[in-house]
């Protein structure tokens, strides 16, 4: 897929695709996540936030799949609803996360507020 745009930060050159993804999971760290909040509006990344997308990277990186959107909130101890609180939509927290761009089932899995598992 082509490099539609970077982010840059401490000299390092993050490679998104079209929608704003990352390239490259290996890529995502805290900075890279609070460069694609911005990108998406989002401000600041409270810590709830923060941790939830660490679960969510690292969840990835284990098992290559998407956790069951409660399983998220049950490991960071919040309520079963807490991506939909902090994030709103799940898919906002998958690109947050560093996850690569979904596959179409997944998007409209997401986009329902479902989870892919």
């Amino acid at each position: 897929m082509a490099v539609a745009n970077y982010l840059e930060h401490a000299a390092k050159k993050v490679g998104l695709d079209l929608d704003g993804y990352l390239l490259n999971y290996s890529d995502w760290d805290d900075t890279t996540a609070d460069l694609l909040a911005q990108r998406e509006g989002i401000a600041h990344l409270s810590k709830d936030q923060r941790d939830a997308l660490r679960f969510i990277h690292e969840y990835y990186g284990k098992y290559r799949f998407f956790p069951i959107l409660n399983a998220v909130c049950k490991n960071i101890h919040r309520p079963k609803d807490c991506l939909r609180e902090e994030f709103i939509n799940p898919l906002v927290a998958w690109k947050l996360a560093g996850l690569p761009h979904p596959e179409e089932p997944i998007v409209s899995l997401l986009e329902a507020g479902q989870s892919p598992g």
